[in-house]
């Protein structure tokens, strides 16, 4: 094969994954170049004591990107994974020691709702998903499957569709629209929740992130062996279609030359030539000249003030005692609003946080005896570049995470091995440049979308896959950036041969075959 048909893709998080089989399956060369000895990216294990916990993302939804993934490498997700429908999507719990479950079955959250809060709440509840669901289907395509969107795309999408306008929320907050929609302060901070899964704050995201609802009840999937097996099958599969996978390879530098993109150095010296190479990592990396200076200019660097959330996570293998958990369940905090003007502008941990637990061992009716693998999770600022925080301050968040745990009838008997915490600053130390900040820009402004880079990039032959870049963070979101990327290379490569002609019986000149459209569900 000739240089312009080998890529060279960087980072064996999904996204890359994704871009490597996608790209091998349609003919390129491709050699994918992890720092890391497994693959995973952020979807990564973490050993406490005998045990190995999930430490990143545990919510697994939007199978239809996966399938459609499987299907265009020749094969089937449920030949590869064993994958387990949640009933519960979530437990929820409060200070006040009240529990309300969420289920894929929207008349038994209803039924819940209103044992929990009423009738009337119940019926204002069910409107609200009404709303969410009307949200995701006018800007799925327009929002999360479309290679990059613009303004007037989603423009054209809303129209003079004044009800579309109106469940957008004129522009507000999520925090606004959840005021006007539930009247119990509980379930206002439940589904203001959904802001934080993509790394923003309730009071400053978009009111159209409550979408995200309408995407956690149409499936939430637990994954035997957790998010990690995910990333291990999607290597296997790779490698199956002909990518070269090398481990404990990290880059220097990704070369150009004339103006585009050339291949990429190693940190050993050795040189990878390629005529594309795919960076799957936090755009803030390139913009902060971590893989060589000629990349630089290759995105628009984000400002220190737009990251997303961080957070300070705990891996535990413990004895829980009081209320079962369910696989994912979150915890709260007495004060939203005081949570985050601590993390967002007090810069600091949480004195009152609220705690998300995935119990990855909880994929059954029949709960674990004994210990169990947790990953708590709770938010913080992504300043892990700046400042580290202190064991003692660590420590305290911990215990105060406890005794929220606790306050809600909730107990954890910490093993010696006590709990493995990754600070901003751990995060940092994975993910240079970011600050430790998980979900790249933060979603505070409905201009947010517009601003995350697409698959391509200012260098011809650079194309970006991940969590940081279009269409977002999030596991199946992740993955669509991969195919995004894998499509863009297509793309221009057809663009680049249909610009010389090739000589066909009728002597007219024949453009290279393009890609099939993402799916839809």
């Amino acid at each position: 094969m000739g240089m312009s048909e080998r890529v060279v893709v960087v980072g064996a998080g999904l996204g890359g994954l994704a871009a490597a089989a996608e790209l091998a399956a349609m003919g390129a060369e491709v050699t994918l170049c992890e720092a890391q000895a497994t693959p995973g990216g952020k979807a990564r294990r973490v050993r406490v004591g005998d045990a190995k916990v999930a430490g990143g993302p545990t919510v697994f939804t939007m199978r239809w990107v996966f399938d459609a993934l499987f299907e265009r490498l020749g094969t089937r997700l449920e030949d590869h994974l064993s994958l387990h429908r949640a009933d519960i999507l979530a437990r929820h719990a409060w200070p006040d020691g009240t529990r309300l479950d969420l289920f894929a079955d929207q008349a038994r959250s209803e039924a819940a709702v209103a044992e929990f809060a009423g009738g009337e709440e119940a019926a204002r509840f069910a409107r609200f998903s009404a709303r969410a669901e009307r949200l995701y289907r006018t800007f799925a395509k327009t929002m999360i499957e479309a290679d990059k969107p613009g303004p007037l795309q989603v423009a054209r999408a809303v129209g003079a569709r004044f009800g579309v306008l109106a469940d957008m929320g004129f522009g507000g907050t999520l925090w606004q629209a959840l005021r006007s929609e539930l009247r119990d302060p509980r379930l206002r901070q439940l589904f203001a929740r959904y802001s934080t899964y993509v790394g923003g704050s309730p009071f400053l995201s978009p009111a159209l992130l409550m979408l995200i609802w309408h995407v956690e009840r149409s499936g939430v999937w637990l994954v035997e062996g957790g998010i990690h097996r995910v990333a291990q099958v999607l290597a296997g599969l790779a490698e199956t279609q002909g990518a070269r996978l090398r481990y404990n390879a990290p880059i220097a530098e990704i070369l150009v030359e004339r103006g585009r993109t050339a291949g990429v150095r190693l940190t050993t010296g050795e040189r990878i030539e390629a005529g594309a190479v795919v960076f799957n990592g936090d755009q803030a990396a390139l913009s902060a000249g971590l893989l060589g200076p000629r990349v630089r200019r290759a995105v628009r660097a984000l400002p220190r003030r737009a990251r997303s959330l961080s957070a300070l996570t705990l891996c535990l293998h413990a004895k829980t005692e009081g209320w079962p958990l369910a696989h994912h369940s979150v915890i709260f905090g007495a004060d939203y609003r005081a949570e985050f003007d601590e993390i967002l502008r007090a810069r600091r941990l949480p004195s009152d946080p609220t705690v998300y637990l995935c119990a990855e061992d909880r994929t059954g009716p029949t709960p674990p005896r004994g210990p169990e693998r947790l990953l708590a999770i709770i938010n913080a600022p992504a300043d892990g570049d700046r400042r580290a925080f202190t064991d003692q301050e660590i420590e305290t968040c911990q215990t105060k995470a406890l005794t929220v745990l606790a306050r809600s009838g909730l107990r954890l008997s910490l093993p010696d091995a006590g709990a493995i915490a990754t600070s901003p600053a751990g995060f940092e130390t994975l993910f240079p440049a970011t600050g430790g900040a998980l979900y790249g820009r933060a979603p505070h402004s409905c201009a947010a979308s517009f601003l995350r880079p697409g698959a391509r990039t200012r260098i011809p032959g650079l194309y970006l896959a991940g969590g940081s870049v279009h269409p977002g963070a999030g596991v199946p979101m992740a993955t669509l950036s991969g195919r995004m990327a894998a499509r863009a290379w297509a793309g221009d490569r057809a663009s680049t041969s249909a610009s010389i002609p090739a000589a066909t019986s009728g002597g007219m000149s024949m453009p290279s075959p393009t890609t099939a459209p993402t799916p839809s569900r």
